[in-house]
């Protein structure tokens, strides 16, 4: 570990790059090569739209939220090493992200982080007005995530938001109205996203306790596992409820099930906190969330014969 925390990495100095690595060095920054965050961001908001549609939402509504969510990702990301552009350098497993490494200028960041905002909301305009307000707080909450664990304790806590307000984008996009339900299933979502990200937290815990950041695994400290089984059971119950408000049938069950032998698994894998295997497990939340996903599109698509169709 060398310098102090916030000063910049020693190897921070930019050289000059071709237009290949300048072009790789955007595509990383954009996160583009590690489509995980996408993923876990577009499980819920596709199962959002099937509930709020009774499983046959518009195709024009899947592309533009399976489009925007990459796009808002990649802005995300944009802007999140932007913040940490001083920090990473010190973390092993982000000292060579681009920002951290002199690849990119800063400006560079924000002007791709601009871009993509600009995009997600060029997409959102093809819905409703409800979407079109909705969408604010949701860049504003992206926007501001990347400075909360400066100072607040539980940052992944922001992140549960973050990572589940295309929930309410969703039902506002179908319904032209954010009904209880999809704060319910918000709020549902948000331990599993704590769930994930304490794992992703668990990860990086030796380097962030010395560098200062704040983040769940270090607040929960020993009892960091035990805190993740409970969100993940808190996650489960809460889809099994949300699934009999519905009155979900044996394919979403089903896929339930699977979700939660993943969880179990997961559990197991991070017992004793070797950091490679807890970013095994936040990897493996992909396939948990694509789990219940795939449950609830068989499941309407079963009862009711019918699939997403267009305009």
């Amino acid at each position: 570990m060398t310098g102090a925390a916030g000063a910049q990495p020693p190897h921070a100095a930019r050289r000059k790059l071709t237009l290949t690595e300048r072009l790789d060095a955007y595509e990383r920054l954009m996160r583009l090569d590690k489509p995980i965050g996408t993923l876990l961001l577009l499980w819920p908001t596709l199962s959002a739209l099937w509930f709020a549609a009774n499983g046959t939402p518009r195709l024009s509504l899947v592309l533009i939220f399976v489009v925007g969510t990459l796009v808002m990702r990649s802005a995300g990301c944009a802007i999140n090493d932007w913040a940490d552009r001083n920090y990473d350098g010190h973390v092993r497993r982000t000292a060579m992200r681009p920002l951290a490494a002199g690849e990119i200028a800063p400006w560079e960041a924000l002007v791709v982080a601009a871009v993509g905002v600009a995009v997600a909301f060029a997409l959102v305009l093809f819905t409703n007005r409800t979407t079109m307000l909705w969408s604010l707080p949701a860049f504003a909450i992206a926007a501001i995530y990347p400075f909360v664990k400066r100072f607040f304790a539980v940052p992944q806590a922001f992140l549960g938001v973050a990572f589940s307000f295309g929930i309410p984008m969703a039902y506002a996009a179908v319904q032209d109205q954010v009904p209880l339900l999809a704060w319910a299933l918000l709020g549902i979502n948000f331990f599993w996203v704590m769930a994930y990200d304490t794992e992703y937290a668990m990860v990086d815990r030796e380097d962030d306790l010395k560098i200062g950041i704040r983040t769940s695994a270090i607040t929960f400290a020993r009892y960091d596992v035990a805190a993740v089984a409970a969100c993940y059971a808190i996650f489960v119950a809460g889809m099994a409820c949300f699934g009999w408000l519905y009155a979900m049938g044996p394919a979403y069950y089903a896929g339930l099930a699977v979700a939660s032998g993943i969880a179990v698994q997961h559990l197991r894998m991070i017992r004793n906190r070797e950091p490679s295997a807890c970013f095994r497990a936040f990897l493996g939340n992909h396939w948990l969330g694509m789990s219940i996903f795939v449950g609830i599109a068989v499941d309407y698509a079963v009862r009711s014969g019918r699939w997403p169709h267009a305009l």
